[in-house]
């Protein structure tokens, strides 16, 4: 089986729109595009290369699909920078969640179908390479509602940004993950992996036999 494999930069506060560049993505009057820039050092680009050192497949939603096949399909000198990338994602089956298949003109590009859910639970029923994540803000909430997701590996800038396109929406399916690795980059980037690991547990700290005021305070609360 497959793996979905989420990979994200985000900030404190959650917070995913636009890392790369100030015209990337300024819907909803988003002014802090170009985000990671200043953060990006030795450890962090390494943390990307790892990202990309194993076989995979790209899942994308379809404004970053378009944003990708906008710059990703034009670099195609060796000597351009991040030509290893570029030849990647460009070699590599991209599969898009679209209502307009017929305009997916990057090459090897496929859509997610009508059910876009449906059809990853089916590719990742299948042998190939790890199914990897960027960006797509709107079809990570529904990978995470439908419980899709099998790694996260997050780059967590520390920044707080108020407002933007966040990595978890509301419609987030309960999960628990274990933390697989963790560094810390010389420019305070916390670069995380987490892996599916069950439900969410729960329990209590409240004292056993609860105190009267206790006991008013949850009458309070109904």
């Amino acid at each position: 089986m497959r793996k979905t494999i989420v990979a994200a930069f985000v900030s404190l506060d959650g917070d995913i729109q636009a890392p790369g560049a100030p015209e990337e993505d300024p819907t909803g009057g988003f002014e802090h595009g170009g985000w990671v820039a200043g953060y990006f050092d030795e450890v962090v680009e390494a943390a990307m290369a790892e990202i990309f050192s194993t076989p995979y497949e790209l899942l994308l939603g379809r404004k970053t699909y378009d944003l990708f096949a906008a710059h990703w399909a034009h670099i195609t000198h060796p000597q351009a920078q991040h030509f290893a990338i570029a030849e990647q994602f460009n070699r590599i089956t991209k599969h898009v969640a679209t209502h307009r298949p017929e305009s997916l003109a990057w090459r090897n590009s496929r859509t997610l179908g009508p059910d876009p859910a449906a059809r990853i639970r089916a590719l990742k029923g299948d042998n190939g390479p790890a199914l990897l994540t960027q960006g797509s803000s709107a079809f990570l909430q529904a990978l995470f509602a439908n419980d899709l997701v099998d790694e996260l590996r997050l780059l967590v800038f520390p920044i707080v940004l108020g407002k933007g396109k966040r990595l978890f929406g509301g419609d987030a399916k309960l999960a628990g993950f274990r933390l697989e690795s963790f560094k810390v980059s010389p420019s305070g980037v916390v670069i995380a992996s987490y892996a599916r690991a069950g439900d969410v547990k729960t329990g209590s700290f409240a004292l056993a036999r609860p105190a009267p005021a206790e006991m008013e305070r949850r009458t309070v609360l109904k």
